[in-house]
């Protein structure tokens, strides 16, 4: 009788875990009419997925079981402003290890200019000081992903050092080498970053001069260069648009980098991000409020899925999402390019998971002619993809009921 249980168990529970790493496959293949045109063509989108469900034990600790749809860390795509996550993360981490007595996320953070095409920063209308921070930057970066904001905690980063201290954490397939949304830096004006000054009144607290740095990624990806054209200062120029030069961040660092800052105690301590419990309470709440619910900035005109992709970024403007559920993410969007990275919580229903994907839409194959499809085919996808795995995550048995309380926010401002 034992040999005979023996052997069940050695048949069933590899094929248990098989069926939980396919658990993705299952749902896209069940859900194929719904997700319509690009479930059946992924590869013409340049699609990837990841999916992790995350399962609490008696105590609350999870265990997380992480399922991939043509995942390729190795294939290149533009990751656009899922880039800012890192950034602000490491901005922050940055201000701890700099251990300066008054120094923190809400001092205020004054930009010079030294190397054109740099401009200061030296105030900021739309926050409540009318000066800028790190925390209002951070802030900014996840309510409305907003480019100058990532731009300036670039600058105080300074590209070598973001990027190396990324790859120490074992990221290291992410390059971060230019600003965004900005014109006039080329390769090496964006080696090049502005002088910074941290105040409190009118006491300076830290100046970091003008930096020079340059990284040199250490790694390859395929399928640099695409499409069949692209349009430069107004000319159409008939060859493949090249991305060698641009950013890259592959899929699974995104999802890891967000893990790590979601469950900072369940993932390997090098993989973490050096935080305060503060500043996980600060980014837990930014990263899922909704502009409306936002005083300084006011972003009352912007929708409240105007960076939340999964389930809700197909809805009309005027629906609002429902109270009980937050979406912690990151959303990019340019060259075609739609990515979203989230951790999507229900407090209502005991529901989270983490869900991050890509998707590309140019059907023309022609750069910056503003010509994507984003809103007939990437955003509805991605709302669809969303709804499925939400869908099958209500229906999901849990032999225990997770704790959410941990991000709960109390009071959005």
């Amino acid at each position: 009788m034992r040999r005979v249980l023996t052997f069940l168990f050695l048949v069933l529970v590899p094929a248990l875990s098989f069926s939980q790493k396919n658990i993705l496959n299952k749902l896209i293949r069940q859900n194929a009419d719904r997700l319509g045109e690009v479930a059946a063509k992924p590869e013409k989108y340049e699609v990837q997925v990841i999916y992790t469900q995350i399962d609490r034990d008696q105590n609350n600790k999870p265990t997380f079981t992480t399922s991939t749809w043509l995942l390729d860390e190795n294939r290149y795509f533009y990751p656009a402003s899922t880039v800012k996550m890192p950034v602000a993360f490491m901005a922050l981490e940055k201000l701890n290890k700099l251990s300066i007595i008054g120094l923190d996320k809400h001092s205020t953070m004054l930009t010079g200019e030294g190397h054109p095409p740099q401009s200061p920063a030296e105030k900021d209308s739309t926050a409540a000081t009318g000066l800028p921070s790190v925390a209002h930057y951070v802030k900014k970066i996840f309510l409305v992903s907003d480019n100058d904001a990532n731009n300036r905690l670039y600058e105080f980063l300074g590209q070598r050092v973001l990027n190396e201290a990324l790859r120490q954490k074992g990221y290291d397939h992410s390059r971060i080498i230019h600003r965004l949304g900005i014109s006039g830096f080329d390769a090496e004006a964006n080696c090049y970053t502005n002088p910074v000054s941290f105040f409190n009144g009118k006491r300076q607290l830290y100046f970091q001069g003008e930096v020079y740095s340059r990284f040199e990624p250490s790694f390859s990806v395929n399928g640099e260069r695409k499409g069949k054209g692209y349009f430069q200062d107004g000319k159409f120029v008939e060859q493949p648009f090249d991305f060698s030069k641009k950013n890259f961040v592959s899929l699974r660092n995104l999802h890891d980098m967000l893990q790590a800052v979601i469950f900072p105690d369940d993932v390997p301590p090098a993989r973490r991000f050096d935080l305060t419990e503060e500043d996980y309470r600060f980014l837990y709440q930014v990263m899922s409020e909704r502009p409306r619910e936002s005083r300084f900035p006011n972003y009352a005109d912007k929708p409240d899925h105007y960076v939340k992709f999964f389930i809700y970024g197909d809805r009309p403007d005027a629906e609002r999402m429902p109270d009980h559920v937050r979406i912690f993410n990151k959303v990019g969007w340019a060259y075609g390019y739609l990515t979203d990275v989230a951790y999507v919580v229900d407090f209502e229903n005991g529901v989270e998971f983490f869900l991050a994907a890509t998707i590309h839409v140019n059907e023309d194959g022609i750069y910056n002619d503003d010509n994507y499809e984003y809103t007939t085919v990437g955003l509805p996808f991605l709302a669809e993809l969303g709804r499925v795995v939400y869908e099958y995550e209500l229906k999901r048995k849990r032999r225990h009921k997770p704790d959410l309380s941990r991000f709960i926010v109390e009071k959005y401002d």
